[in-house]
């Protein structure tokens, strides 16, 4: 599937926030190995830290589906000047499901987007050295 597509889902998406108070709606296409695509979108909450992410409610919705192997997600903030990346807790759970080359998309607009992969998102990944592979020093070329 292509990114247009995915991120004509995940601005539908955007469309089903749950987001009283920041107003900022955001809509995530998760793109699964198998072809298959899980959107979410934020839900907020007024405890905000108990507000979920639109990245990590596509997440959940494809886990809970039984998929565990993802090639790409695709985020949509409609409500932003310009695109607006995902936050810190939503790119440890991509880390946790999404390999270093997976695409990874997020834009204001079809026009505004940036284009990117999940190594250059969240470069320093120690979940992977984790899985019991040889540990790497990243200092070393």
């Amino acid at each position: 599937m292509d990114q247009d597509k995915l991120f004509a889902l995940a601005l539908d998406a955007s469309g089903a926030s749950y987001s009283p108070y920041s107003r900022f709606r955001v809509g995530a296409a998760l793109l699964c190995e198998d072809g298959s695509v899980f959107t979410g979108a934020n839900v907020e909450n007024r405890s905000f830290g108990l507000t979920v992410c639109a990245e990590r409610s596509a997440v959940s919705a494809a886990v809970s589906a039984g998929r565990r192997s993802f090639v790409g997600i695709v985020v949509a903030t409609p409500d932003a000047e310009y695109p607006v990346s995902p936050c810190g807790a939503c790119r440890q759970v991509l880390s946790e499901f999404l390999k270093p080359d997976a695409l990874v998309v997020f834009g204001s607009s079809a026009g505004a987007r940036v284009e990117t992969t999940m190594g250059e998102l969240f470069p320093h990944d120690a979940l992977h050295e984790l899985g019991g592979g040889p540990r790497r020093d990243p200092t070393d070329p």
